[in-house]
C-alpha cells in the first residue's frame, strides 16, 4: 500500500480534489500512479480519476500519469480523452513506446469508431515489433472486418 493511499483513506477523502495540491507535490508520479492502480482495484474510480488528473497537472509530461490516465480513461469509456493521452505517451516515448500502448491505442481507436486510426496504430506498432502476437491479431482482424463498414457509421 501506498504512503499517498494511506494519506488519502487517513483524511477520508472521496476526491482528491480536496486533498491539497502542495501535498500532493511531495509524491513522485510513480506514486500517484501505484495509488491510482489501487483505488481502481477498490472500485473507487472517482478519487481515482481526480487523483489522476491532479497528478497530471503536476507532472503532464510524465510516463506514468500519461499511461495511467489514458488506461483510466478506456476503462471508463472515454474513448477520446483516451486516444489524446495514449497518443502523448506514443510521442514521448516514440521507439520506446510498449506494445500495450499501441493495443490500447488501437482499441480505443476501434471503439471511437475509427478502425483506419486503429489501423495504422497497429501498423506502426508492427514495425517494432514485428513478430507480436497481439499486434498480428489485431492487424488481421482490422483488415478482415472491412474498413468501409465503419467509414458510412462515422459519417452519420
Amino acid at each position: 500500500m501506498t504512503t499517498l493511499l494511506n494519506s488519502l483513506r487517513s483524511h477520508n477523502f472521496n476526491s482528491a480534489s480536496a486533498f491539497p495540491l502542495s501535498d500532493l507535490q511531495r509524491y513522485t508520479p510513480t506514486d500517484i500512479r501505484n495509488t491510482i492502480q489501487s483505488l481502481m482495484a477498490e472500485e473507487r474510480n472517482d478519487l481515482a480519476l481526480a487523483l489522476g488528473e491532479a497528478g497530471l497537472s503536476l507532472y503532464p509530461h510524465s510516463e506514468d500519469m500519461l499511461a495511467i490516465t489514458g488506461l483510466l480513461a478506456a476503462t471508463q469509456q472515454e474513448w477520446g480523452y483516451a486516444i489524446e493521452r495514449l497518443t502523448e505517451l506514443k510521442t514521448l516515448q516514440a521507439e520506446r513506446t510498449q506494445v500495450f500502448t499501441y493495443l490500447m491505442l488501437a482499441r480505443a481507436y476501434r471503439c471511437d469508431l475509427d478502425p483506419m486510426s486503429a489501423l495504422e496504430t497497429v501498423e506502426l506498432g508492427l514495425a517494432y515489433y514485428p513478430e507480436d502476437a497481439d499486434l498480428l491479431a489485431q492487424h488481421a482482424q482490422l483488415k478482415s472486418m472491412g474498413l468501409h463498414t465503419f467509414a458510412a457509421v462515422r459519417a452519420d
